[in-house]
Order: structure tokens, then sequence, then C-alpha cells
């Protein structure tokens, strides 16, 4: 897909929805592209925004995930 970009990520498909509506919710356009097989289940469920969003979508996606994060160790 031209002028996409995968901005996220994951074999579980909701969080990948989860995501995408976040996004929606700061009015940036977002496409699920799903890339799991369908009998064995691997493989992953992809994000993707417009080039000239791309920027603003990973600072949401990263401000989201950095909570969940905080306590980590690691």
């Amino acid at each position: 897909m031209n002028g996409w970009t995968v901005v996220y990520s994951d074999g579980f498909p909701p969080a990948v929805e989860l995501r995408r509506a976040m996004l929606d919710e700061h009015q940036i356009p977002a496409v699920v592209l799903n890339k799991r097989d369908s009998s064995y289940l691997f493989g992953f469920v992809e994000l993707l925004v417009q080039d000239d969003d791309v920027e603003r979508a990973k600072t949401i996606i990263l401000a989201q995930d950095a909570p969940q994060n905080a306590g980590d160790p690691s």
C-alpha cells in the first residue's frame, strides 16, 4: 500500500484494534491489515497510517503503552 506505513503490529488482533480505535479518537485514519494464517493462527496483524501521520501515531501509541511498562524493572 503506497503512502501507508506500519506503526504497530501484534499477533493478538484485539491489541491492534485497541490502538486503531485510539488513533481514531485522535482523528488519525488507520487501517488494520490481518496477515495471520487462518488455519494455524500464526502471523501478525499490522496497523497502518498514512505517511503524513506516522510520527503523531507513534507518539500516541508509545504514550498509551508507557504506563503499562512503568513498573517493569527490565
